[in-house]
């Protein structure tokens, strides 16, 4: 993969996080906030906790930091999948997400 479809990839992913945070806040009082500085978005959760996504471009992965821990993602047949094998980042987001929320929260891969 080039440097320039790394990067329309993984903005792609970024902006569909913050869609995402925007939509749950419409159809749930989860109430979450995302913020986004570059190649990062931060949602913070009532309960101030955080999950931090960001860009690794060097590696042309996207990582994703939450309470449960440090998880990398690299663009594989068509989704970002953990390099270690643990999944898929949308269902990891919403599992992790849930898990700090305290609410079932969906974030659902968008359509291709």
């Amino acid at each position: 993969m080039t440097d320039p479809q790394f990067l329309d990839l993984a903005e792609r992913l970024l902006a569909a996080v913050e869609a995402h945070c925007d939509r749950i806040n419409d159809e749930t009082d989860a109430d979450i906030d995302n913020q986004r500085v570059g190649g990062m978005v931060t949602i913070t959760f009532r309960n101030r906790s955080q999950i931090v996504i960001n860009l690794q471009k060097p590696l042309h992965e996207v990582w994703l930091a939450a309470r449960a821990g440090g998880f990398h993602y690299r663009w594989i047949e068509g989704q970002w999948q953990d390099t270690k094998g643990q999944g898929e980042f949308w269902q990891s987001l919403s599992q992790h997400a849930s898990a700090q929320s305290g609410l079932i929260l969906d974030f659902s891969p968008p359509p291709a």
